[in-house]
């Protein structure tokens, strides 16, 4: 735990001391990035830089609200069905994604509203058609 600063000793002096004991008891060996740059040095920082990061980094993780990750989960699921080998592929995606869809409208999510309602399979299978057919 941090001690607090003396009172009569001076500042410098009691950080050094701090950081030297801390080297003798081997606090500084080993750490995870030792040798390695610091990550982004040398270039420019963006408004809300951490945020950005932040969020790159969780990106996939259980760090977004359950309402968000079910957003991109039902993109990524319209997505793969409409590049499905077949109807019955097409259909089990969204079958699945809609299941959870109407599992997070009767037990409403954290995070941001849902705004999302199950897909319509055969409107999707007549776009999965038509995709296929103009290119």
């Amino acid at each position: 735990m941090t001690q607090r600063k003396p009172h009569a000793t001076d500042f410098e002096t009691w950080v050094d001391r701090q950081i030297r004991e801390a080297q003798e008891r081997g606090e500084f060996e080993n750490l995870p990035s030792a040798g390695k740059p610091l990550p982004g040095a040398g270039e420019p920082l963006e408004e809300d830089w951490w945020i950005r990061r932040k969020v790159r980094e969780e990106e996939g993780t259980t760090g977004l609200p359950p309402s968000l990750v079910l957003r991109k989960r039902a993109e990524t699921a319209r997505a793969r069905a409409l590049a499905a080998r077949t109807d019955d592929e097409a259909r089990a995606i969204i079958g699945e994604v809609n299941a959870e869809i109407l599992e997070a409208l009767r037990k409403p999510l954290s995070g941001p509203p849902l705004a999302l309602m199950p897909f319509d399979v055969d409107e999707l299978l007549r776009e999965r058609k038509g995709t296929s057919r103009g290119g």
